[in-house]
């Protein structure tokens, strides 16, 4: 641990470096979510009276997709934290188009599996 006063490597970047804790904290913050799409979901459909194969199905299948998102986005979101501080120090950041691709098209998927849900169990 550094004394009191002594410059560590990240002290030169140190906005960069916080702003890369709080973009993390954000893609926790989303994962959590989907994961909760998932759950909510599934405690929906369990609880209600009308339930058919299909529906049930859905509601098995949007449920495990969300989990695995989420798992997905946690896991890649640790794994670009850690390399943006280090490439923070060395001035060799790069941006994350593939994680914001990947996040983007899990999120769609889920979206789309939970609208198909809905719209089969309302009976439309």
């Amino acid at each position: 641990m550094a004394n009191k006063g002594t410059k560590t490597p990240d002290s030169a970047f140190i906005q960069q470096h916080l702003a890369n804790e709080r973009t993390f904290l954000a893609w926790l913050r989303t994962a959590l979510a989907l994961k909760g799409i998932g759950f909510l979901a599934a405690s929906l459909h369990f609880t209600t009276p009308l339930k058919t194969y299909f529906s049930t199905t859905m509601a098995m299948t949007l449920s495990i997709v969300s989990f695995v998102s989420g798992t997905a986005i946690i896991t890649l979101a640790a794994l670009l934290f850690i390399r943006n501080k280090r490439t923070i120090n060395t001035g060799q950041f790069r941006s994350s188009t593939v994680l914001i691709m990947a996040a983007a098209a899990l999120i769609i998927l889920v979206m789309l599996l939970l609208l198909v849900y809905f719209l089969t169990s309302a009976g439309v």
